[in-house]
């Protein structure tokens, strides 16, 4: 099953990327790692065949990471940012996996204390958890410290603990797509929640387009 489960993601691919690379006069690394396999396939090198076009589904997925890390917002002002990261054990090409692995961005108050970090999970495990938190009026009402808020006309929850300086923002899209920001060190929750505002919304469901 996962022989031919592969055979068919690369027939998707060749036909994608084949007229593309016509059009350049080139093939890419990618494009060679798929035709490479296809003639392995072809040999009946079939564990050969497998290894390169999973690499080159990984290659893909890194794309597929990167494009999605050029959507995470800039930094506000009296802040600045790191680079867009992966974590989770499973790097930024698990992401689209199912390992669990998620990307994030560092945001440092500039003279201050304050931090935050930006996270982005698409397909994960532990989004359906969370899920079933956004759908119940009853569960938000029992979280200590725990409002819905709008984040233009669609709902999100901000977790506020003023003792600790500390804010969550979580936002969930299309069922499959969890944004959270994660603040510490603040005098108020307004700069998790603008940062998550100043998020591009459309851009994240394009790029993470199935």
């Amino acid at each position: 099953m996962k022989a031919g489960l592969t055979f068919m993601t690369a027939g998707i691919l060749v036909a994608a990327l084949g007229a593309s690379s016509t059009a350049l006069g080139q093939s890419d690394e990618v494009t060679e790692q798929i035709e490479l396999g296809l003639e392995l396939y072809q040999e009946q090198e079939y564990g050969a065949a497998i290894t390169e076009l999973e690499f080159a589904i990984g290659d893909i997925r890194k794309l597929m990471s990167a494009r999605i890390g050029e959507t995470f917002p800039e930094p506000p002002e009296g802040w600045s940012a790191a680079e867009v990261a992966s974590s989770g054990g499973g790097g930024a090409a698990a992401m689209f996996g199912g390992g669990g692995s998620m990307l994030e961005r560092e945001y440092q108050q500039e003279g201050g204390e304050g931090r935050l970090t930006a996270k982005l999970m698409i397909d994960n495990p532990m989004i359906q958890a969370m899920s079933a938190m956004f759908n119940n009026p009853a569960m938000i009402a029992a979280q200590p410290n725990m409002e819905r808020i709008r984040i233009g006309r669609d709902s999100a929850l901000l977790k506020w603990q003023p003792e600790r300086g500390s804010a969550e923002v979580s936002f969930l899209m299309d069922g499959r797509i969890l944004m959270q920001i994660d603040g510490q060190g603040l005098e108020a929750s307004d700069p998790a929640v603008e940062l998550l505002e100043a998020w591009d919304l459309d851009a994240v469901r394009e790029q993470a387009a199935r």
